[in-house]
């Protein structure tokens, strides 16, 4: 399947810096790679056309925000998967090719990785961990991670399980679904847009 991920920007030029080449590294033979920027006044978009030329860029008018900047972005790419990525995340050596095998199932809409802290490299991140949930009270809380208390990963959670929804720091979702339910609801400026993405997705 086409696949491109998306990283989305705005004033991260030094994310770019430090995690872009990760990205490009184990990533570029299997997607396109494109930077949605929010109309960045740091020079990001400068920088990568002098330094990453083969990147793929969709500038923005304004910084709309999570939600509405990749909306705006993602119009403008042609693929089958989309791979939201943080502009903060590192990924490592085969991080992308198990999640678009996974995605040959046509019963998925959208799928994460395990999500590791870039700080404590055996704890689980914050952000989506190791899958989302949702309880009977509206409280949202990982596998992984319940509020501000944090797992070490002794590999209790590689496996593959349906989860309620996937973290948007990481979030592989089909393209003709992510339009379906017409795309991230752009009144979530930033947090939970995911979630509502990902509700709406699984009533599908």
């Amino acid at each position: 399947m086409r696949t491109a991920i998306a990283i989305l920007n705005w004033n991260g030029k030094t994310f770019l810096e430090a995690f872009l080449p990760g990205v490009i590294s184990y990533s570029a033979s299997l997607a396109e790679i494109w930077v949605i920027d929010n109309a960045s006044s740091d020079g990001s978009v400068e920088w990568l056309n002098k330094y990453y030329p083969q990147i793929r860029i969709v500038e923005n008018t304004s910084n709309g925000g999570y939600a509405k900047g990749y909306n705006d972005g993602l119009k403008h790419i042609d693929a089958d998967l989309y791979v939201l990525l943080n502009s903060d995340v590192e990924v490592s050596a085969g991080w992308l090719e198990p999640l678009v095998e996974m995605m040959q199932n046509q019963q998925l809409a959208a799928i994460q990785p395990k999500v590791l802290s870039y700080q404590n490299r055996v704890q689980f991140e914050y952000a989506g961990a190791a899958g989302g949930f949702i309880d009977r009270d509206g409280f949202m809380f990982c596998r992984g991670r319940m509020f501000n208390t944090f797992e070490h990963d002794y590999g209790q959670y590689d496996d593959c399980i349906e989860v309620f929804w996937a973290t948007g720091a990481c979030l592989v979702v089909r393209a003709d679904a992510y339009w379906k339910v017409g795309g991230l609801d752009k009144d979530f400026f930033a947090h939970m847009e995911e979630i509502y993405l990902c509700w709406r997705l699984k009533n599908l």
